[in-house]
């Protein structure tokens, strides 16, 4: 059954109207004189239809059809885990297993996905459901490295993500080893039990935002904890992927951090890549019914696969996971202080706002937000300004927040303190970013880090009752947002 679909027939026709559809794999292979050498899908029917039983029976068959890259790439990596990286019992099961039975999948691809897929493009409501076994299929197709024109930042793909997993064959780093070992992992379980729900994937663009120094919301209710993890512990809410704006950011490289983790336990949610044009400001990608296929320790070099995961989180009645995850995207920063910009920190709120923001929905029918160090590590974002920024966009949005500090427990006593002080004193929405902008004036000619604290700051003006007046011009919305399709809840 083909379900390339919207969630009603307004938005599929105008899906079918206003799509670019993507181009699928069976390209023909041309000399430069424009004659064709021979058809792609010959090219790799040829090569999958034959056996493959060591790390370089793949290579060659991956190069048979991509030649032009066969000097470049490097598939160093995929055979040290094949020949080091794994038990020999693993390494049986996985030629003479899985490795088949993936290969079947990209070969059965004109029958498990009949039409071309649409492209979830800039400035689009749009949603786009798949059934979990054309996501495997896909999935299949992008380890064996099928999909044309996706491999350099020239091509008309130059806006989206890599696909094709050639990057993580590449190199030595134990990152890759682990990401690979995560993958197999999901494939050994499709391969072996093909599952049978389905995953929406939605792309939000708001053309509204509120007038954040004008708002008279008060802050929603926060649990914040330093134990746990958003996936374990945010089932039933809106659980945030501090994503980049090309979603899935380092996936297939060398990347492996909070995004990229959740992409590879959650290995449904990497064809996101395949159709998600980079994110705009205004714009978030909204992810439901994704299962987790694995366990894992560690974080970055020191992350490990533990496991397989069995996921047991109920289904919706489209016969999704009931697993909402939105991919928000903070910008990253070249010093310290640029983020306190009042232009940066509103870009901020509206990013995070349009994540939180589901404007067909009341708000009383909203989960909390699991959430976190959103934008903060290597993107240089200072924890306590964003767990505020996060705070103010979420009760505008009306929605709690569950906030995860990953074991900082300094982070939270602070956060604890400053959010309870503001809910003791009352603070809006509108009088707190007045604060933010007037810290953002007192230390704009700091090059580094101020001799007063954020939080310090606020704790002293709050204290001292500065009433910030806002213009009486302001209105809560430039303008009404965009319609766009209910989903999960």
């Amino acid at each position: 059954m083909l379900i390339w679909c919207s969630r009603n027939l307004f938005l599929l026709l105008l899906l079918l109207m206003r799509t670019v559809l993507l181009l699928n794999i069976f390209y023909d292979v041309f000399f430069q004189d424009g004659s064709v050498v021979q058809s792609r899908w010959e090219l790799i029917r040829t090569a999958l239809e034959g056996e493959c039983k060591s790390s370089l029976d793949i290579r060659d068959a991956i190069l048979s059809y991509n030649t032009v890259h066969a000097k470049r790439w490097d598939f160093t990596a995929l055979n040290y885990l094949c020949t080091e990286g794994m038990e020999n019992e693993e390494v049986q099961h996985l030629f003479n297993v899985t490795l088949p039975k993936m290969m079947k999948l990209v070969l059965n691809t004109p029958k498990i996905c009949t039409q071309p897929i649409p492209l979830l493009k800039t400035r689009m409501n749009q949603s786009l459901t798949v059934s979990q076994e054309q996501i495997a299929c896909l999935l299949a197709n992008a380890f064996f490295c099928t999909f044309p024109r996706r491999n350099s930042r020239k091509s008309e793909y130059a806006n989206y993500p890599e696909i094709n997993f050639y990057r993580l064959f590449e190199g030595s780093s134990s990152r890759k080893i682990e990401k690979l070992k995560t993958l197999l992992c999901y494939f050994r379980r499709v391969t072996e039990s093909m599952p049978t729900g389905l995953v929406t994937f939605t792309r939000q663009s708001l053309s509204g935002f509120p007038k954040w120094e004008s708002s008279k919301k008060q802050l929603t209710r926060l649990h914040i904890t330093c134990k746990g993890t958003i996936e374990d512990e945010g089932y039933g809410m809106l659980q945030v992927d501090f994503a980049n704006r090309l979603v899935g950011g380092g996936v297939t490289g060398m990347g492996l951090v909070q995004e990229e983790i959740r992409f590879i336990i959650n290995p449904e949610l990497m064809v996101s890549r395949l159709f998600t044009e980079a994110l705009d400001h205004n714009e978030c990608l909204i992810i439901t019914g994704t299962e987790q296929y694995s366990k894992y320790s560690g974080y970055a070099e020191s992350f490990r696969w533990k496991a397989n995961h069995k996921d047991e989180i109920p289904r919706d009645g489209w016969q999704r996971r009931c697993t909402e995850i939105v991919a928000v995207d903070a910008l990253k920063y070249r010093n310290f202080m640029e983020q306190f910009q009042p232009e940066k920190m509103i870009r901020e709120l509206n990013k995070a706002y349009c994540g939180f923001m589901r404007p067909a929905v009341n708000p009383e029918n909203l989960s909390a937000v699991a959430t976190g160090n959103w934008g903060c590590g290597a993107f240089g974002g200072d924890t306590r300004l964003k767990a505020l920024l996060q705070f103010m966009a979420a009760s505008e949005a009306g929605r709690d927040v569950a906030y995860f500090t990953f074991g900082d427990e300094e982070l939270m006593r602070d956060v604890n303190a400053m959010y309870r002080f503001l809910k003791d004193k009352c603070v809006t929405v509108g009088t707190l970013y007045f604060y933010l902008k007037q810290y953002s004036n007192v230390v704009s000619k700091h090059l580094q880090r101020p001799n007063i604290s954020l939080y310090g700051y606020i704790y002293d003006k709050v204290n001292t009752n500065m009433d910030p007046e806002p213009s009486p011009s302001d209105s809560n919305l430039t303008t009404a947002p965009s319609p766009c399709p209910a989903d999960c809840h």
